[in-house]
C-alpha cells in the first residue's frame, strides 16, 4: 500500500491475513497507525490549514509548489471534509477539552453568546436535476456510473440552511471558545450544555448572555444554562427596532425621526427599558392606524423583554451590551462557505465551519497531537 506523507509516499509491503469469519485482517496497520488513513496527520493538517481560507483547487497548487506533494483538488476536498467529521465526533465524545476555562478568566466573569446565520447548501431539486443529465451522459457515452453503491445523499430542502454558532468568552475577549452545528435549535441546546461543562461555567464567578434577542435563543438559555445570572438583549438589535417603529411613524428622511429615536433610546440607556415604555405609552395613544401598529409593536417587544434590558445596571456592572463577538465568529466561521457561487452538501458545510471553529477556539494544536498521538 502508499501511505501518502510530508515527505512525499510511502510505499509499504505488509502481509494482510484473512479468515472466513473475520475477512482481511492487517495486524501492522494498526501498529503504524495507518489502519483509519491512507494521509498521514501531517498532510491532513496541512490540507485543512490551507483549505481555511482558499478553495481546494488553490490548496492544490499550493502544496504541488511548496511541499511538493501531489494531490487532486477531489482528494483534497474528500480528506478535509472527513477530518471536519472528525472534529465533530471528538467534540461530541468529549475528548476534545476547550482552551480555557472561567477559571482561567482573571475577574471570574464569563460571556456567552448564539446566533444564527444562513448557508448556501445543494438543494434536493438540483441534486436529482444533477443526476438525471449525469445520467444522459453516461448513456450518450456508453459508460457505467461509478457512483458508489446505496442511496446517493439526498439534498437540502431549500437553498439556504441556517447555521447555528454557539460562543464563550471572557469580558476583555482575549479567550474565545466557539462552535457551530447545522442541527436545530434542540441539538445547539445540547451544545450548550456540553460546552458549557467544557469551561466550567458553573465554576464562573458570574456568567451571562448577550444575544439578539430571537425567541428560539432566549429558550435554550433558559432550559440549558439556568446559572445564567443575566440574559441581555444586544444593543444593536434593540436600536433596530426603535429605529423602524420611527421611520414608520415620522417617515424614514424625516428630522422627527432621529430626534424621536434620540429620546426613546436615551430614555433606555440611561434610565431602563421600564422609564422607555412609560414615555412610549402617549405615544401609542395618540397615533392611529399602521403607525399605533408600530407603536404597540414595538411596546409589545420591549415589554416581553424587560428582565433583558436594564441597561443602566448592566453598565454599572460592567458588563458588555453588545453581541459583537458572536456576530463576528458568524461571519469568520461561514466566510468560507459563502464563497460566490459556492453551494454544499449541509454535512460538509458543517465539516468546514468546525474546522474554522477549531483554529479560532486556540484548539487547532490540542486536536491534531490527538491525531498524532491515535
Amino acid at each position: 500500500m502508499t501511505h501518502l506523507t510530508v515527505n512525499g509516499p510511502v510505499t509499504i509491503d505488509r502481509k494482510v491475513y484473512w479468515s472466513k469469519a473475520t475477512g482481511s485482517v492487517c495486524p501492522s496497520d494498526r501498529f503504524l497507525g495507518i489502519a483509519q488513513h491512507s494521509v498521514s496527520p501531517g498532510v491532513r493538517e496541512m490540507c485543512c490549514l490551507a483549505s481555511l481560507d482558499s478553495s481546494f483547487t488553490r490548496v492544490a497548487r499550493s502544496l504541488k509548489q511548496t511541499a511538493q506533494l501531489t494531490l487532486s483538488e477531489d482528494r483534497i476536498r474528500r480528506v478535509v471534509e472527513a477530518e471536519g467529521q472528525t472534529v465533530i465526533r471528538a467534540q461530541s465524545s468529549g475528548v476534545l477539552a476547550a482552551s480555557f476555562t472561567a477559571e482561567d478568566c482573571s475577574d471570574g466573569v464569563m460571556v456567552t453568546g448564539a446566533d444564527g446565520v444562513f448557508v448556501p447548501v445543494v438543494p434536493e431539486t438540483q441534486k436529482a436535476r444533477r443526476r438525471g443529465t449525469e445520467a444522459k451522459k453516461r448513456k450518450k457515452e456508453c459508460r457505467r456510473s461509478t457512483r458508489r453503491p446505496g442511496r446517493p445523499k439526498r439534498g437540502a430542502d431549500g437553498d439556504y440552511k441556517e447555521a447555528k454558532i454557539l460562543a464563550f468568552y471572557n469580558q476583555d475577549k482575549s479567550k474565545t471558545h466557539v462552535v457551530a452545528t447545522l442541527g436545530d435549535c434542540n441539538e445547539l441546546g445540547g451544545m450548550m450544555r456540553r460546552e458549557g461543562r467544557k469551561v466550567k461555567l458553573g465554576k464562573a464567578k458570574f456568567s451571562y448572555s448577550v444575544a439578539d434577542g430571537a425567541t428560539w435563543i432566549d429558550r435554550q438559555y433558559q432550559l440549558n444554562l439556568p446559572m445564567l445570572g443575566a440574559r441581555i438583549l444586544d444593543w444593536y438589535h434593540f436600536k433596530e427596532h426603535v429605529v423602524e417603529a420611527s421611520h414608520a411613524v415620522y417617515g424614514e428622511d424625516s428630522p422627527k425621526a432621529s430626534i424621536w429615536q434620540e429620546k426613546i433610546l436615551g430614555a433606555a440607556w440611561e434610565q431602563g427599558s421600564l422609564v422607555m415604555l412609560h414615555r412610549l405609552w402617549p405615544y401609542v395613544r395618540r397615533h392611529t392606524c399602521e403607525r399605533r401598529e408600530a407603536l404597540a409593536s414595538l411596546r409589545s417587544y420591549v415589554e416581553s423583554r424587560t428582565s433583558n434590558t436594564d441597561y443602566p445596571h448592566f453598565r454599572e456592572q460592567g458588563y458588555d451590551c453588545g453581541s459583537g463577538p458572536t456576530e463576528s465568529q458568524c461571519g469568520t466561521l461561514t466566510a468560507r462557505v459563502k464563497g460566490a457561487g459556492m453551494r454544499w452538501d449541509a454535512d460538509n458545510a458543517a465539516s468546514m465551519m468546525v474546522l474554522s471553529a477549531l483554529d479560532h477556539s486556540q484548539q487547532w494544536n490540542d486536536y491534531w497531537k490527538l491525531q498524532r498521538a491515535a
